[in-house]
């Protein structure tokens, strides 16, 4: 029996529930935060710009690059995995696409980004899927080894981009009014939204991180579905480091560092189960500008950095009780 065919079997007896959208609060926190915290920093913050059209495109534009990586993060957590090196790819990639686009041009600099992020979570993926290594470790120990590599291969300083076209397609640019970080935001978060509610593939992810016996016994192989949502994340935190170098105009070793925590909690806030079988990309995507505007809003009203690390543990262990509760 295909998992397909398991699936469609189990539809009506889900449609079955008569439980009222308020008994699923929890399936709708994170929309209901953003209002609320918006409405807040509005009220409070309304003499310090919140809420100007350049703060706001700000926080945009801040918020793209997580919400990239936590729409990949979708995938691997529904899978009942976890990447934990997303940090640190983008920040290796910033450094090793500066680098050959500085020698060899535009294209290679940015297959060489690509392939990078391709080659690290397929990497993660076989290791995790074909040695049975713990995805928590496997990926733990990639961050230190992508860090270290980046040190290595730029002296631990910046890396310049400064080719025009890179720039603008990757960060800079604009267009019309819309900055290109959020187009990217648009076209990769369509993809992922269709990929994971409308393909067999998205099934094969839920199916694989829900109940992984059930699903090998449907006919999904377990093992390459988690090997894929690996690569996935290696891909998109490549994207996510050539957005950093476009948008700051270098590559260098620290971009990225700390973006797993947030990218995670973007993820679990969104809806997507920290423990498999459940995931949203339109969740994530929020939960990222959750996170954005919080940012902004502490800055904003004057708190130091030390505050501000409080105030995002504090999100990340409300996210993961959050993720417990559902």
């Amino acid at each position: 029996m295909s998992i397909e065919t398991t699936i469609v079997k189990a539809e009506p007896l889900m449609a079955t529930s008569s439980k009222p959208w308020y008994g699923n609060w929890r399936d709708y926190v994170v929309y209901i935060g953003f209002v609320a915290i918006f409405i807040v920093f509005a009220i409070l913050l309304h003499d310090r710009g919140f809420l100007s059209p350049n703060n706001l495109l700000n926080v945009l534009r801040q918020t793209a690059i997580i919400a990239i990586m936590a729409m990949a993060m979708s995938f691997v957590l529904s899978a009942g995995e976890i990447d934990l090196s997303v940090g640190a790819i983008a920040g290796l990639t910033s450094v090793v696409a500066g680098m050959v686009l500085m020698q060899y041009g535009l294209v290679f600099g940015i297959v060489a980004g690509l392939c990078l992020g391709l080659v690290v979570g397929a990497f993660n993926g076989a290791l995790t899927a074909y040695l049975n290594i713990p995805s928590f470790l496997v990926t733990l120990g990639m961050m230190g080894i992508a860090r270290g590599v980046g040190m290595w291969v730029s002296g631990t300083s910046p890396v310049p981009v400064i080719d025009d076209t890179f720039t603008y397609a990757f960060g800079s640019g604009n267009i019309g009014p819309i900055p290109v970080l959020v187009i990217w935001v648009i076209v990769l978060g369509t993809v992922a939204h269709l990929a994971i509610r409308k393909t067999p593939f998205g099934r094969k992810v839920m199916a694989a991180g829900g109940n992984p016996v059930a699903a090998l016994y449907s006919g999904v192989n377990v093992r390459r579905v988690k090997f894929q949502v690996l690569m996935i994340t290696g891909v998109a935190a490549a994207i996510a480091g050539m957005l950093y170098a476009g948008r700051l105009q270098s590559g260098r070793f620290q971009l990225g560092e700390g973006d797993e925590l947030s990218v995670i909690a973007a993820v679990v806030l969104g809806g997507t189960s920290l423990f498999g079988g459940r995931g949203t990309v339109v969740g994530s995507i929020v939960g990222a500008l959750l996170i954005g505007i919080i940012n902004n809003g502490l800055i904003l009203g004057g708190l130091e950095y030390s505050q501000q690390l409080i105030a995002r543990g504090m999100l990340i262990i409300l996210a993961v009780a959050i993720g417990r509760g559902r």
